[in-house]
């Protein structure tokens, strides 16, 4: 009884021997009507070479949609031992700037000559309406946060820069791209700056928040992972292919060895 109430309540268990009990009736009553009009090897090969032809299609499927079985969503990431500047002049150090860089004590001026330096540097400023600034921003916020240099709510992203990213090869001016397989690193540095600690009263809404200009912007320098989505299909439909043209060959050639066995003359009984 408690195995029949652990099989009933334990879902990772029920769904298990779900679906091996709908793989087993499915795969099983095909090889057995397979088995019994063509035989036993016969019918598994069959049977065989069908399974992996559906797997074929279905991987070819999810492989030009992205659909089924996926691999990791492209996604930002941090820079190794460069991910936060806290220090404007480091910022030709890691390689954001080619020029040194010297702040001053007016920070809202350095900032405004940090950001001209980054355009002069072929670093591309977003809008701010558009989502690849959100995006960039929110993934900076976050690796800001985990780097234990502000709270949240204790600062604000003011710019957003990202660099390459270009894919290659293309032809007729960019307009045909769907082989452009080759992608140039994708860096993104988000420029973050701190507010006044405002101070919370019981029953007053929040105060509006206010840049320090006192204290320097800083930078998270993050880099462009282009992830796997598709990559867990391609390999089942490459490797199904595989397989499936495998045994294809299989039966080809015994259909063959049938043809010339049946061809050949009959060796006469001896008495």
């Amino acid at each position: 009884m408690s195995a029949l109430l652990a099989v009933n309540w334990e879902w990772e268990l029920r769904g298990t021997l779900i679906v091996i009990i709908a793989a087993t009736v499915l795969c099983g009553s095909l090889y057995m009507i397979l088995g019994t009009n063509l035989g036993a090897r016969l019918g598994f090969l069959v049977a065989l070479a069908a399974l992996f032809g559906w797997m074929f299609i279905m991987g070819a499927i999810w492989w030009t949609y992205g659909k089924g079985l996926l691999g990791n969503d492209p996604s930002w990431k941090p820079v190794a031992g460069k991910t936060v500047i806290r220090d404007m002049s480091k910022l030709s150090e890691v390689g954001v700037i080619i020029s040194p860089f010297t702040p001053t004590d007016d920070h809202v001026a350095d900032a405004v000559a940090v950001a001209g330096q980054l355009q002069d540097n072929h670093w591309n400023k977003l809008d701010s309406a558009k989502p690849a600034y959100q995006q960039a921003g929110s993934a900076g916020s976050v690796m800001f946060i985990d780097s234990k240099a502000y709270a949240a709510g204790e600062f604000v992203v003011v710019n957003v820069f990202q660099k390459g990213g270009e894919r290659s090869p293309q032809f007729f001016d960019s307009r045909i791209d769907f082989l452009a397989f080759f992608h140039k690193p994708h860096y993104s540095l988000v420029e973050v700056a701190p507010l006044v600690p405002q101070r919370s009263e019981p029953g007053r809404a929040p105060a509006r928040s206010v840049i320090d200009t006192s204290r320097p912007h800083e930078y998270v320098y993050m880099i462009r992972d282009l992830g796997n989505k598709r990559v867990p299909a391609a390999q089942i439909c490459i490797l199904s292919l595989i397989v499936f043209l495998l045994l294809c060959w299989l039966l080809h050639n015994r259909d063959k060895r049938v043809m010339a066995n049946r061809a050949a003359k009959a060796l006469p009984a001896e008495a």
